[in-house]
């Protein structure tokens, strides 16, 4: 039975067949016109339901004496109808195995050979941005470094898919570090995500404001996004790009909060600085739409901590809360060295 053959059996199973194979369970082997006479409504369905069966091998011919049929398990009849796919699929895994591995040959050549246009390279939409993160990951040997602004909003589905990711990648060995602005620690899903994926050896800090996007796979290869509103990419192969993110990153990384479970004190910690952020973005005349986007959370929330700040300062106005915050001494209340570059 070819594969074609073996699927369309495995799909035509009728609630009559079932009648049929439970009466040979019962009565034991037994002729194949028997049993077509017995549990059919007539000859001609009995002896469609017993075709069947046999095709799906729950029902077997004896050994000798093929007009004789007897019932087996429905885990052996699987296992039977199944060899050949499993056959086919690993047959095809060989097949790719040993394409992946010859054109892999001419790797070295690419690379020592790539001219330095080719260092950086515009990816211009999210299926190209998705195939060459793939591929960078498979390659990845020693570590991923990542930044990931936002975390107020995240969805479950979406920290489903990144778990996967990560585990296949942390069980290779490779240390994954992930920078996210401290809202991810209000939002549920980023925390089981953090916590779960922490569990495996993931390591995961939180900043109050964070200089943008980026993923950097063994200090050679780094993903920035591009300026317009696309899902596009930015691939930089060339070293003193890639090694001036990293450190950039590293910077950024000695100054945030490891991200453990958001209660206590370390949660009142990272609200204050999310307070005197705000506080100092709105002196620096910053509108509402920026600070949103510095501090990675929604304009929504933005707007309703600036609501808050300015009742608390008794101001009328962005400007006189500006005023009464650099005469109260919040501006620049417990800043920290801002990042190297802009968000």
């Amino acid at each position: 039975m070819g594969l074609d053959d073996t699927l369309a059996a495995a799909g035509e199973l009728q609630d009559s067949d079932i009648a049929v194979y439970a009466w040979v369970l019962e009565h034991g082997a037994a002729s194949v016109d028997a049993v077509a006479a017995r549990t059919g409504a007539d000859a001609g369905e009995g002896a469609a339901a017993v075709g069947r069966l046999l095709r799906l091998r729950l029902l077997q011919q004896h050994p000798g004496e093929p007009a004789t049929v007897f019932a087996v398990a429905p885990e052996t009849a699987a296992a039977q109808l199944a060899a050949p796919i499993e056959a086919e699929i690993l047959q095809q895994r060989h097949k790719l195995s040993g394409i992946r591995r010859e054109l892999l040959r001419a790797a070295p050549t690419y690379d020592s050979r790539r001219s330095a246009a080719g260092a950086v390279e515009v990816l211009e939409n999210l299926h190209l941005v998705r195939e060459a993160l793939a591929q960078a990951s498979e390659r990845c040997c020693e570590e991923i470094i990542a930044s990931q602004p936002g975390g107020g909003a995240r969805v479950p589905e979406a920290m489903e898919e990144a778990l996967v990711r990560d585990r296949a990648v942390l069980e290779r060995g490779v240390r994954l570090r992930t920078l996210y602005h401290h809202t991810a620690r209000f939002n549920g899903p980023s925390q089981a995500y953090v916590a779960a994926a922490s569990a495996l050896g993931g390591e995961y800090r939180t900043a109050h404001e964070l200089f943008g996007r980026l993923i950097v796979f063994d200090r050679e290869t780094a993903f920035i996004p591009v300026q317009d509103d696309s899902w596009g990419a930015v691939l930089i192969r060339e070293p003193s790009t890639v090694a001036y993110l990293c450190e950039i990153f590293e910077q950024t990384w000695d100054r945030a909060t490891p991200f453990t479970a958001a209660v206590g004190q370390q949660l009142e910690t990272v609200s204050r600085e999310i307070h005197e952020t705000i506080v100092r973005l709105l002196a620096a005349g910053l509108k509402d739409e920026a600070i949103a986007r510095r501090l990675g959370m929604s304009l929504r929330t933005a707007r309703r901590h600036i609501a808050d700040i300015m009742g608390t300062l008794g101001a009328e106005s962005r400007f006189q809360a500006g005023v009464r915050a650099a005469v109260q001494g919040l501006v620049n209340a417990g800043r920290p060295d801002g990042p190297l570059v802009p968000s």
